[in-house]
């Protein structure tokens, strides 16, 4: 028909998603990025109408000035951005350049902030594609990560007419490409320092002792990852520990800030740490524990303290990533 409206088709989509990030360091930035992110009830399981009155009258009141502190430390003055949006629009950029295909169109979104999944699902759609692969940036499958970032796909899906076919890339925690690529940061690193590390400290974001008492396989895909690690160092001892715990409940042990603090007392005076579960730099890797751990070790009597970055867009990562889309085509 020739009044028939004009539709683009014949493409593949390739969205990388990670966590997200606050539009910039000012409190009601910070504040809206935090009640979407503590708002989640896969990442918040209680009660949801009592844990929106402590959200909305204690947490989102007190908590976004000390987070706005935390970012501003890590913050990307010239390009006016997070280090986690930085990395993943490098990685999205580098992606895209090693694919050069015309029918393969690779972006990226955030669960939480900007840009959305709802947002860049409509574009790709709109650019013509009519596959879409999610790849969650979360080689550790957990509820509260991975999953989530599956609701909200199948939420946007839900309302769409003429929905894209759906293939999302699983959990890479033993993935060869990404054990090679930690393994190699690590070496890269150890070549730049002058001190020997006693020990390697594997910190991963925590999660609720009770998500895994649920069944939820996130502790056991770290464990994992560490092994994987260690059986490349076996002259470097890993210990895998869990960072970043909210609330009074116990979480994933042993926790990454005690036994920071704990370490020296047991002769352990020179640690090199990397945060396998992280693809990019972000307040929890830069902050939390390049400045924050690294001053509590040395407090308690540490002697030299370093940080493997994260991934990031180094080209292991960039291989790793382009294989993962390229295995769901």
């Amino acid at each position: 028909m020739e009044d028939h409206p004009k539709i683009k088709f014949g493409k593949t989509g390739a969205l990388i998603i990670n966590l997200g990030t606050p539009d910039s360091t000012k409190w009601l930035d910070i504040r809206k990025y935090l009640k979407e992110f503590l708002s989640d009830r896969r990442v918040i399981e209680v009660n949801p109408i009592l844990w929106q009155i402590i959200l909305n009258t204690f947490i989102l009141n007190l908590r976004p000035s000390k987070t706005a502190k935390a970012y501003k430390e890590i913050w990307m003055k010239e390009e006016d951005m997070s280090p986690l949006l930085y990395y993943t629009k490098k990685q999205t950029e580098k992606v895209s350049k090693l694919i050069s295909n015309d029918n393969l169109i690779v972006d990226f979104a955030m669960r939480y902030g900007n840009p959305s999944i709802k947002s860049k699902i409509k574009k790709l759609q709109e650019s013509g594609c009519e596959n879409l692969i999610i790849l969650p940036l979360y080689p550790q499958y957990a509820a509260a990560t991975t999953a989530t970032v599956c609701d909200e796909v199948y939420r946007t899906l839900m309302k769409m007419r003429w929905q894209p076919s759906l293939k999302i890339v699983p959990h890479y925690e033993s993935d060869p490409l990404y054990i090679d690529a930690l393994v190699n940061s690590i070496n890269s690193k150890i070549e730049k320092i002058n001190w020997k590390p006693d020990l390697i400290l594997a910190s991963y974001h925590g999660i609720p002792k009770k998500y895994f008492d649920k069944g939820d396989p996130y502790h056991c895909y770290c464990h994992k990852t560490s092994r994987l690690i260690s059986e490349k160092f076996k002259s470097i001892k890993i210990k895998t520990t869990f960072q970043s715990r909210f609330g009074p409940q116990e979480w994933l042990q042993p926790y990454t800030d005690k036994t920071l603090e704990s370490l020296p007392k047991e002769g352990i005076k020179n640690i090199l740490a990397i945060c396998p579960g992280f693809s990019s730099d972000c307040v929890e890797t830069l902050e939390e524990i390049l400045i924050q751990g690294k001053e509590s070790f040395l407090e308690a009597g540490g002697k030299n303290f370093d940080m493997v970055p994260c991934l990031n867009d180094n080209d292991d990562h960039i291989k790793l990533i382009n294989n993962l889309i390229h295995k769901s085509i």
